[in-house]
């Protein structure tokens, strides 16, 4: 996939990975659209960044998603990457003591699973008139090894990488790619209760990323994830210990 000369959306990108890879990408003459919920930090991020147009909507809300197609319809049609970024953690999940996780879960699974279906699909044909596209979703290490500490928020990303597997081959016939962007933790704001200081830096995901792009490596694993996804599949069990012991 080349990796210069697109025209690129970036859900989230306002803040974390999504900002860090939005900087890359813009350098290397693309022109990014960065969506954000926060107006505020979206057009501080955007004052950051060349060649870039920021759109405030929440891809949650079904609302602002139909006018964000449309405006992208429009005002973008050679729009060639989609970057599934946006996400949402609903607080730590207690699954003894809480008495909201079904309220938790429910923001989780419809920020990182069923908002990305109702882009994607509504994109997909846009991207499909393209002559070289590609769908990025954003998940995590998690998706394999569940942490106790964030057990609804990895069941939204279990269901990311299954949605995203099954998508690849569905579009294998077709112009578009689909990857898959697999971190571990990350010292950004958003992983601040999970003791993200202790993770790897964002600008270190956006470098790998694009290095896999640009050599289609569809399944990213970032950072140390591929050692924990090696031990997933030798062994299942080893892997979920090590993963509560580190109480992510």
């Amino acid at each position: 996939m080349k990796t210069s000369q697109n025209t690129v959306l970036i859900t989230g990108g306002s803040a974390g990975i999504g900002f860090e890879i939005a900087k890359q990408l813009s350098a290397k003459n693309n022109h990014v659209i960065i969506i954000g919920r926060n107006p505020e930090r979206l057009q501080k991020a955007a004052a950051q960044l060349q060649n870039v147009t920021a759109i405030n909507a929440d891809i949650s809300n079904a609302a602002d998603v139909e006018s964000l197609v449309t405006t992208l319809i429009n005002d973008f049609p050679k729009l060639n990457i989609l970057i599934n970024n946006a996400g949402a953690a609903a607080g730590l999940s207690d699954l003894l003591n809480n008495t909201d996780t079904f309220e938790r879960a429910s923001i989780e699974m419809q920020t990182n699973y069923l908002s990305i279906i109702r882009l994607n699909e509504k994109l997909l044909p846009l991207l499909k008139k393209q002559t070289d596209a590609a769908i990025v979703n954003v998940s995590s290490i998690v998706a394999f090894v569940p942490g106790k500490l964030t057990a609804t928020y990895s069941a939204s990303k279990a269901a990311l990488h299954s949605y995203t597997q099954a998508l690849r081959v569905a579009l294998t016939d077709t112009t578009v790619k689909v990857f898959e962007l697999m971190p571990p933790l990350v010292d950004t704001e958003f992983s601040t209760e999970i003791g993200g200081h202790l993770g790897i830096p964002p600008s270190q995901v956006a470098d790998e990323f694009l290095a896999a792009l640009e050599t289609d490596n569809y399944e990213i694993r970032v950072g140390n994830t591929e050692q924990l996804y090696q031990l997933y599949l030798s062994s299942p069990t080893e892997a979920l210990n090590f993963m509560q012991a580190r109480k992510s």
